[in-house]
């Protein structure tokens, strides 16, 4: 096992979404309770038990039981684990609805419910990624909440594409779908939430100020997946679009969502040099 298969498998790890999850709605729930930190411990202990712990234990018991291991590779076998997350998920709902807690936390728990109900359907035809969709969901949360702050979590998602196609866990396209979808869906969910239930949310960013965020933090992944797909490989062709797409995010959004994008860019062509010529974003972004 060489070096970088070794750091594709520990990112993979850590990226898991009951795992990925833990620091992320730490964050979530601090910022949340920040006017209140006496509400901070049960938002925590809703979040940690029913996003995290509970369905955890409960897949790690069952792939142990039926032989399969910890990612559940089959794309047959993930069904049984997505009915548990969404019955936690929901379940985290409901509590937090009749406690009358966070009513962020709250939708955002009914986000998950669906959007992993959604992935369940998905996963009868195609295996999308759940690492990608899982760490796309809460970010997409913190952006609403922290803007450029949150936005900065989202420079995992190429690292973590790049994870699952090493390890063979799934094609590029499925590893790239996975973040569009859970950025996108969780966003346009907790927006609609917002308005059709009227939630007393606080401060957060505009609906049009996330979805720059999720452009700028998915454009490069997504053009580099587009040139994998077709198998083209011209780095000038490449630089063009990204000159274009930087010039879109210049006049359409500001200027903390265009540093997010050029971030973006360099982390994902960083990441494809280190992955080095089996990587096929590397033949992208080094080819003439």
């Amino acid at each position: 096992m060489n070096s970088k298969f070794r750091l594709a498998k520990t990112i993979s790890t850590f990226t898991n979404p009951p795992i990925i999850s833990i620091p992320l709605f730490f964050i979530i729930c601090l910022t949340l309770s920040i006017n209140n930190l006496w509400e901070f411990p049960l938002l925590e202990l809703i979040s940690l038990v029913f996003a995290s712990i509970l369905p955890m234990a409960i897949i790690l018991s069952w792939a142990k039981k039926s032989g399969n291991d910890n990612d559940i590779s089959r794309r047959e076998d993930r069904f049984t684990p997505l009915i548990i997350g969404t019955v936690s998920y929901f379940i985290g709902f409901l509590i937090c609805r009749f406690l009358g807690l966070n009513d962020f936390l709250t939708f955002l728990l009914l986000c998950y419910t669906v959007n992993t109900f959604l992935v369940m359907l998905i996963t009868t035809q195609w295996k999308i990624s759940i690492h990608t969709t899982g760490l796309s969901g809460p970010v997409c949360a913190l952006i609403i909440l922290l803007g450029p702050v949150g936005a900065l979590f989202g420079l995992l998602y190429p690292i973590v594409i790049w994870s699952r196609v090493t390890l063979k866990k799934h094609t590029m396209a499925q590893a790239i779908a996975g973040g569009v979808f859970g950025f996108i869906m969780t966003a346009v969910e907790m927006f609609l939430y917002i308005f059709l239930f009227n939630l007393n949310i606080g401060n957060i960013y505009p609906i049009q100020y996330v979805f720059g965020f999720i452009l700028a933090i998915v454009f490069t992944p997504v053009v580099l997946g587009i040139f994998t797909h077709f198998k083209y490989s011209n780095s000038l062709v490449f630089y063009f679009i990204e000159i274009n797409g930087f010039c879109l995010l210049m006049a359409i959004s500001s200027i903390d969502v265009v540093i997010i994008y050029v971030i973006t860019t360099m982390v994902s062509i960083f990441i494809s040099n280190y992955a080095g010529e089996r990587f096929p974003w590397y033949k992208i972004i080094r080819s003439s």
